[in-house]
């Protein structure tokens, strides 16, 4: 099944991650939405984050961390294994998940950034190019939830 069927019906970030997560196959994942300060906000979480990370990942600034790298550069970031990566996208305190292969994608909104989406693994992993076409497809939908919320709602 295509991943946007399956968020279709979401009434939730927090019910979209679950859908993307459990669909890939992932241990873990995220949502961060840009708020009006333009700094990254959680705004979903799988549940099992050591408060410590929790408490990191609330606010993340663009630039900073995998998720803040995806949205500066508009482009998907993974590591195989965040444990052992070497490339400097992955920050200290990722350490602390225990978690290895993870990915952060751009949520688009047309053209226009509004967030990042990120799965992980407790294992090493390569995500697959059909993997980051649903991941992106994933954050379109998601960005969708959000506009369909705010017509509603506003």
């Amino acid at each position: 099944m295509a991943i946007h069927t399956l968020l279709a019906g979401a009434a939730s970030d927090g019910d979209a991650l679950t859908a993307v997560v459990r669909h890939l196959g992932a241990d873990s994942g995220t949502i961060h939405l840009i708020g009006d300060d333009g700094m990254l906000h959680l705004a979903a979480a799988t549940p099992g984050f050591p408060e410590i990370v929790l408490k990191t990942i609330r606010t993340i600034p663009v630039g900073k961390g995998m998720a803040g790298l995806a949205v500066e550069r508009r482009q998907p970031v993974d590591a195989c294994n965040i444990q052992t990566d070497q490339s400097g996208d992955v920050r200290p305190g990722a350490l602390a998940t225990g978690l290895a292969g993870a990915i952060v994608v751009p949520i688009f909104r047309g053209n226009e950034v509004i967030g990042a989406l990120g799965v992980a693994n407790r294992a090493a992993r390569t995500i697959s190019e059909a993997e980051i076409a649903e991941l992106l497809a994933a954050g379109r939908a998601i960005a969708a939830l959000h506009c369909e919320t705010a017509t509603t709602t506003g």
